[in-house]
Parts: structure tokens; sequence; C-alpha cells
């Protein structure tokens, strides 16, 4: 199957299972993808990730484990949303000084930068902009 945003399958990957209560989603690896699965990992919003072999050779596959709080009957996901601000159709860019503020701090950013993928606040610590890949909260 044909995805033309792998990050908006990702996200939409992760927000169904959250949705549905599962407690590990898998997807088509990528270095982007594992990228954004590490940020993820070190904010707290995942309990981890892995990445396997899949059925066909040289296909990898991105396992990620969901975070819940609560007890059992009344356990809530860790990520409240995700939302995909910069799409292949509209890219979004930002300049150090307007990265977006998810939720008065709450909430991270996520960028593409010339220095790697970042969150914004590690972004506006090292003063550069770059483009707004997505906002969970």
């Amino acid at each position: 199957m044909s995805v033309n945003d792998p990050i908006a399958d990702m996200l939409t990957r992760i927000r169904n299972a959250t949705m549905a209560g599962h407690t590990l989603v898998a997807m088509p690896s990528s270095k982007m993808k594992v990228a954004i699965a590490k940020i993820l990992k070190s904010e707290g919003f995942i309990d981890g990730f892995q990445v396997v072999d899949g059925e066909r050779p040289g296909h990898k596959v991105l396992r990620i484990r969901l975070k819940y709080v609560g007890e059992r009957r009344f356990r809530k996901p860790v990520i409240t949303n995700l939302e995909r601000v910069s799409r292949p159709g509209r890219r979004v860019y930002a300049k150090k000084q307007q990265i977006p503020w998810v939720l008065s701090g709450m909430g991270i950013a996520i960028l593409s930068t010339p220095k790697g993928v970042m969150t914004g606040q590690r972004a506006r610590q090292l003063g550069v902009g770059g483009e707004v890949l997505c906002k969970v909260w």
C-alpha cells in the first residue's frame, strides 16, 4: 500500500491505537519515524519502541508501546491528541521566534531542523527554526 504522508500515517495509527486501548502499535519504519518515537519516549508520552525485521527481507517494522495512567478499568492514555502541522501539500516552517507553544507548554511541538529532529523547546534553546512536523499533547 502506498502512503503519501508517512508521518501522518504514523500519528493516525498511534491515535487509533490509543482510542481502542491497545498497548502496542506497529508500522513500517523509517529514520524520521524513529526520531519522532525517540522524542515521544524522552518526553514521557510512550513507554518505549523497537525496530524489528518485518516479514519481507529488508523491511523494518517500528513497534511502539503506548503509555497509560490509572487502573485497568479506568486507565487513560498519556497522549491526549496528536496533530500533523506540516504536510506534503502545505509545508509549515517556523523561525526560532515563531516556534509554537502547545497548550502553554503542556504539550510539545516536534520540528525537523538542520540540527536534526527535536522538540520546539530544544530548538528555541539552540536558536534554530525548521519545519513544524506535529504537535503532541
